[in-house]
C-alpha cells in the first residue's frame, strides 16, 4: 500500500482524523487545567514551607506538606491516576477528564511547589529585613517584595513545568480517556497500520512542544533584557 493510500485509510476513511482532533482538545483540556490546579497548589505548599523555614511557625502543616511531596515525587504519575480513578473515585460516578484533571495537578503541584521555594529560598534575606524596616509585616513582604522577586526568577522553570505536563498527559489512556495519544492508538486498532497514526500523534505533541519552548525561550530573553536595564 502506497502512502498516499495508507494516509487516506488511516485518516480520510470514516473521518478518522477526528480521533486526533478530539483527542488533542482533551489533552489541551486536561493539560490547561492540570496547570492551573498545579500552580494553586504549589503556590500555597511552597508559602508553607518557606514560612515554616523562615519563622518557623506552621509547623505541622510543614510535616503534610514534606509528606505530600515525598509520595507525589517519589512514585509514578500513572500509578497516581489509577489509584485516584480506581481507588479514590471508585464507587463515584465522576467524569473521566475530571479524574485525570485532579491526579496530574497534583502532580505538578508537587513540583511546582519545590520550583517555588527554591525561588523564594534564592531571595536574599536582606530583602526580609528592608522589609520589616519600613514597617511590613511578614505577610506583607512576603506579598509585596519577595514574591515578585522570585516569580521572575522562577517563571521559565514552571513554563518549562508545563511542557512536561503537557507530556505526561499522554498516560491518560490508561483510564480509558479518549485523548491525544488514544486517538492514534484507536486509529491504529481500526486500520492495523501504527506507522501513520502513531507518528501523527508523536508529531503533534512535537509541534506543541516546540511551540511552548519558543514561547519560554521568549519568556527568558524578556526577562534578561529587563534584568540589563
Amino acid at each position: 500500500m502506497g502512502f498516499i493510500d495508507s494516509f487516506k485509510q488511516n485518516f480520510i476513511e470514516a473521518d478518522r482524523w477526528k480521533y486526533l482532533w478530539d483527542g488533542l482538545l482533551t489533552t489541551l483540556e486536561i493539560t490547561g487545567a492540570a496547570v492551573l490546579l498545579g500552580l494553586f497548589l504549589g503556590f500555597i505548599i511552597a508559602i508553607v514551607r518557606c514560612t515554616y523555614l523562615k519563622t518557623g511557625k506552621m509547623k505541622l502543616a510543614n510535616i503534610l506538606c514534606r509528606i505530600y511531596l515525598t509520595v507525589i515525587r517519589g512514585t509514578p504519575v500513572v500509578v497516581q491516576l489509577l489509584i485516584i480513578y480506581f481507588v479514590v473515585f471508585a464507587s463515584v460516578n465522576i467524569s473521566k477528564t475530571f479524574v485525570a484533571i485532579i491526579a496530574f495537578g497534583i502532580n505538578s503541584g508537587a513540583y511546582v511547589a519545590e520550583i517555588v521555594r527554591g525561588g523564594i529560598m534564592s531571595i536574599d534575606n536582606g530583602q526580609m529585613e528592608a522589609g520589616r524596616s519600613l514597617g511590613l509585616n511578614y505577610r506583607q513582604t512576603m506579598t509585596y517584595i519577595i514574591m515578585p522577586q522570585a516569580l521572575k526568577t522562577v517563571l521559565p522553570a514552571l513554563a518549562n513545568e508545563c511542557i512536561v505536563l503537557l507530556k505526561e498527559t499522554s498516560v491518560a489512556g490508561y483510564i480509558a480517556i479518549a485523548d491525544l495519544t488514544k486517538g492514534g492508538d484507536i486509529i491504529r486498532s481500526q486500520t492495523f497500520s501504527p506507522f501513520l497514526p502513531l507518528l501523527s500523534v508523536a508529531a503533534i505533541y512535537l509541534v506543541m512542544v516546540m511551540f511552548l519552548t519558543f514561547l519560554v525561550g521568549k519568556l527568558e530573553r524578556r526577562l534578561s533584557a529587563n534584568d540589563r536595564r
